[in-house]
């Protein structure tokens, strides 16, 4: 199931579901190093997929803002 819902940001697409009366669940991906900062106001679609009893599944990941100075 191709919704174009991914790399848009998440507050769209959730209100989109939640009109539209999609079930969805959502994971949010984090990185394993601090070395990128990242805002995690801005989520975005990373990944999607139907799970098998239908509702939708999400991965998110926060915007990179930059390189944390070092």
């Amino acid at each position: 199931m191709a919704s174009g819902f991914v790399g848009r940001p998440w507050h769209e697409v959730e209100q989109e579901l939640q009109s539209a009366g999609i079930r969805y669940e959502k994971e949010i991906t984090r990185p394993t190093r601090d070395f990128f900062k990242v805002d995690e106001k801005y989520l975005y679609v990373l990944r999607e997929r139907q799970s098998p009893e239908g509702s939708l599944q999400f991965v998110l990941a926060a915007r990179c803002t930059g390189v944390l100075p070092g």
